[in-house]
């Protein structure tokens, strides 16, 4: 859902304001900071979290070339803070420390299109070329989808790290990046997904967000009313499913446990959910890892996430529910390249029992994955080694050459 000057601007809080201060003051001293550190990169994911690209990248970094001047920009009050400050050098996220640091970078790094001290502020400015950096794009997942407010006119960002030839191509053709821009380099953490040791009686159920629940504006009345989340089709679709008999009956049959953990832009939504099982778990965040979940469970239900992709990686069965396909297409991303019924790595099914059936069959089946979905894998993922950090350091390194 392309969204409007006015809609974007609902999304602006009182604290960007003062950024706009910090900018000011940080701008003479980035001047001269520069010509001290030449070659500084700074690199960061979420503000809260170091878990995804940007932290595999860093810690590959600061093992394999000490030399290379980085820092890691992360709030003090993360539970990732200490793992981090390990590592390498920090800086606290937001500050007038990072403003200076990251106009004085000869690189910014990020997993995140708003990984930057504020990113109202910034994208004003780089947008409008006021502010004519080097940025650097990570990326939070391969890409199935067109997402407009990652085309090149939103961002002006001079490297786009993709993945899979697929999305290589989808994206040069639609994303309208300058010639050499995007790059395919794999994903950073995709290293980590080689070795792992899975729970055989674990599934993992991680929907994704929904950008009209999640942060609510004007336009999101044009998909449903969220004024009372327990009203929205998510939650309803959701809880029917948590609360299932059926679903119980299967757990209990196969001795499964469940661990639903969604999307970090739905988890303050989590206290409406009731569970009546004590073998659903409710996992949190921090608490709970992305990675360290999909690593361990033998089996992922999932919607339009991302993530089935790192599970799929790993050559893992999962399944799709997607019982509100027209809405998320309409209010979050329209569709690209990837068709879940053709290219998807599970069943795709639209109601609860289809679901439930699906589920029940893959339980009986121990979870093996089926010779098609291997198939799929081999054509889509031409990119399968250890070599994605290292490929990622080496393009960044010559991007300024």
């Amino acid at each position: 859902m392309e969204e409007s000057f006015f809609q974007k601007l609902q999304r602006v809080k009182i604290g960007d304001i003062g950024h706009i201060f910090l900018f000011v003051i940080a701008l003479p001293v980035s001047l001269v900071y520069r010509l001290f550190r030449r070659n500084l990169w700074v690199i960061c994911d979420n503000k809260n979290e170091a878990r995804d690209n940007g932290y595999h990248l860093f810690r590959y970094i600061t093992k394999n070339h000490p030399e290379q001047d980085i820092v890691y920009a992360i709030s003090k009050r993360s539970p990732d803070f200490r793992k981090v400050s390990s590592l390498g050098k920090t800086v606290r996220y937001g500050s007038l420390r990072h403003w200076v640091l990251y106009l004085s970078a000869r690189v910014n790094i990020s997993s995140q299109k708003g990984g930057k001290p504020n990113a109202a502020v910034c994208y004003f400015l780089e947008v409008k070329g006021i502010l004519k950096n080097t940025r650097v794009f990570l990326q939070h997942g391969i890409i199935k989808d067109d997402m407009p407010w990652l085309h090149y006119e939103n961002t002006k960002m001079k490297m786009f790290v993709t993945s899979t030839q697929r999305e290589y191509e989808f994206l040069k053709e639609k994303f309208g990046y300058p010639e050499g821009a995007i790059q395919k380099l794999g994903l950073c953490r995709f290293d980590e997904l080689h070795e792992f040791t899975v729970k055989p009686k674990q599934v993992l159920l991680m929907p994704t967000w929904r950008s009209w629940i999640a942060t609510p504006t004007s336009a999101s009345k044009e998909i449903e009313d969220v004024s009372d989340f327990r009203n929205t089709e998510y939650f309803k679709a959701w809880s029917s499913f948590l609360q299932s008999g059926r679903l119980y009956e299967i757990l209990e049959k196969n001795d499964l446990t469940l661990v639903f953990y969604p999307h970090r832009d739905m988890q303050s939504f989590l206290p409406y959910f009731d569970i009546r099982s004590d073998r659903i778990i409710t996992a949190k965040w921090p608490e709970y890892d992305v990675q360290t979940l999909l690593k361990e469970s033998a089996y992922l239900i999932t919607d339009f996430s991302s993530i089935a992709m790192d599970f799929a990686y790993m050559k893992k069965r999962l399944m799709y529910y997607q019982f509100d396909y027209e809405d998320f297409r309409k209010g979050q991303y329209p569709e690209g390249y990837f068709s879940y019924e053709n290219d998807g790595f599970g069943k795709v099914s639209y109601k609860l029992e289809d679901t439930l059936d699906e589920l029940e069959r893959a339980a009986e089946e121990a979870f093996k994955e089926p010779e098609e979905y291997l198939i799929r894998h081999k054509a889509f993922f031409d990119l399968y080694d250890k070599e994605n950090c290292k490929r990622n350091y080496l393009a960044i390194k010559e991007l300024k050459k």
